[in-house]
């Protein structure tokens, strides 16, 4: 009788993964990405997975394993693994595994973020959670297909990518890569976006849109506020009203308890800045930062707009603005003058995703977990992952899950546990044990 597949996979090795995930936090110095002043050079991880996938190539004769390494901007690869299946058409695939970080200060920490250092359980290091984790973990999964070299119907495809953490820069990562056709095939199964935590499928993701406000007054002797326009007191009245009017106009949508977000839609401020000056002078001017996270049933498009359709409003009726005392203006008829607003948006708008709760993808994800963890509670947030939505407006089927520590995401004193990245790879062989059965 033949092994099965979960038989010939087996489970993740300890002192192979631990190797592997030493060498790429190894070189996470060198991947943080925060443009300008830190470019990554993701292939200072690439390399490692192509020295761990390459001996079992065909590049090299040494196995059966198709590697590919993709670049479109120099030291910035992407790696596209694929162990292929017998039946035409047949696919499922891990993508998101990206090999750039975010930033970390040393002197933040308990102990030193570029390197790793095990503490019983706990992988600790930037990246060991989101995402150089995954990325040794879905390199170990590849290269156990390779060693094993199962009988598969399906083809196994891994995608490990550049410039996930920063969108200021385009045409580098999965985005080149969908653009090129160069994923086409992924669209024929169920893509599993691995870039997430907790060990639960998350469903449900928010948009983002990072906006400014900028209110313009008149600069005067605060002993004289009948003088003046207080910008600070215009953006703080006009922020409420706008406020209330999105909050109008987009409510907690009916969906959003299906999927189970945590939070309806918010538009809230977060930064405050002011060109300067003495206490005793009311400025010019002042801005107000935030953002919108929005729920995936909202258009950020709409959004934007009927902002904009606020701010006009309110500029043309600010005699209307609740003031403050009875000074507080925003109009001095005798000058000619009116306070203003203008609102500005990031161009790097990113959209939420609900993930299709009837694919087989979703369903294989769930029994998987269930089975794995010893139970399954999908759930949604409005924090926002790039690149996944325009995946599925492409026609991929895209399910999310991860095995990193959502408390530690993009946190000091970063760790995963390497009994969860052991639950992570025993799920991984499960999804394609079951969508073998599927194939039978």
């Amino acid at each position: 009788m033949a092994a099965s597949v979960k038989d010939v996979l087996a489970d993740l090795d300890r002192d192979s993964y631990v190797s592997l995930l030493t060498k790429i936090v190894g070189e996470a110095r060198h991947v943080q990405n925060n443009p300008p002043d830190l470019i990554p050079k993701e292939d200072r991880v690439a390399r490692h997975v192509l020295d761990a996938l390459l001996p079992l190539s065909t590049t090299t004769g040494g196995g059966p394993l198709i590697v590919s390494h993709v670049v479109y901007a120099e030291g910035r690869g992407n790696v596209i693994v694929e162990y292929p299946g017998s039946a035409p058409g047949k696919i499922l695939s891990f993508v998101g595994c990206h090999m750039d970080v975010v930033t970390a200060n040393p002197t933040d920490w308990d102990f030193d973020p570029f390197s790793l250092s095990v503490d019983g359980d706990k992988l600790r290091g930037r990246g060991t959670t989101d995402c150089l984790g995954h990325v040794a973990l879905v390199t170990e999964l590849m290269r156990r297909l390779g060693q094993t070299r199962p009988e598969l119907k399906n083809t196994v495809v891994a995608v490990f990518i550049a410039n996930e953490e920063n969108s200021s820069v385009l045409g580098i990562g999965i985005d080149a890569l969908v653009k090129d056709g160069l994923l086409d095939k992924l669209k024929a199964g169920p893509l599993f976006w691995i870039d997430t935590a907790d060990k639960q499928p998350c469903i449900g993701t928010g948009g983002m849109i990072a906006w400014r406000l900028r209110a313009t007054g008149k600069l005067f002797h605060s002993g004289l506020a009948h003088k003046a326009i207080n910008p600070l007191e215009l953006a703080m009245e006009a922020l409420k009203e706008i406020q209330s009017r999105f909050y109008r106009d987009f409510p907690p949508h009916p969906k959003e308890e299906v999927y189970g977000f945590a939070t309806p839609s918010t538009m809230k401020p977060t930064q405050w800045s002011y060109p300067g000056g003495g206490v005793n002078q009311i400025p010019a001017e002042c801005t107000i930062s935030g953002d919108v996270r929005l729920t995936p049933f909202y258009s950020t498009t709409d959004v934007v707009k009927k902002l904009q359709e606020y701010v006009d409003d309110i500029n043309a009726n600010i005699e209307k603005l609740d003031s403050r005392g009875l000074v507080s203006k925003y109009v001095l008829p005798d000058e000619n003058l009116r306070g203003r607003l203008t609102i500005t948006f990031d161009e790097a708008v990113m959209s939420g995703v609900a993930c299709n709760l009837d694919s087989r993808g979703f369903h294989v994800l769930c029994k998987a977990t269930e089975e794995v963890v010893g139970y399954v509670k999908p759930y949604s947030i409005t924090g926002s992952l790039p690149l996944i939505r325009e995946l599925q407006d492409e026609g991929f089927d895209v399910q999310t899950s991860g095995y990193g520590i959502m408390a530690t995401y993009h946190a000091r004193n970063e760790y995963c546990l390497f009994s969860d990245m052991c639950q992570g790879f025993r799920v991984f062989v499960s999804i394609i044990s079951q969508l073998e059965e599927d194939s039978n």
